[in-house]
């Protein structure tokens, strides 16, 4: 009995892992170039230097601070987006 349970774990774990890198590099471009807008725009607004390129100087706390304004942004997109689809 145990070693099925064990068996099935391992068979699980084996196909999440074996899916974990599947969904990797396949943004559409226009969307990357969007992302990377709103990201700069958000950074300047809130008033953050941020480079193009390398910002591994910059304080997790700032670029937290940036993605976490851009979930928001896109949250807010996406609902308005679904209340004018339902009028």
């Amino acid at each position: 009995m145990y070693q099925n349970q064990n068996q099935n774990q391992n068979q699980a774990q084996t196909q999440s892992s074996s899916n974990s890198g599947s969904n990797r590099g396949g943004m559409v471009p226009e969307a990357k170039d969007a992302l990377n807008n709103m990201k700069y725009e958000i950074a300047n607004e809130l008033g953050i230097n941020l480079k193009q390129g390398y910002n591994g100087d910059l304080p997790s706390r700032q670029a937290g601070y940036i993605g976490g304004y851009m979930v928001k942004r896109l949250i807010e997109q996406a609902e308005r987006a679904m209340s004018n689809g339902q009028k």
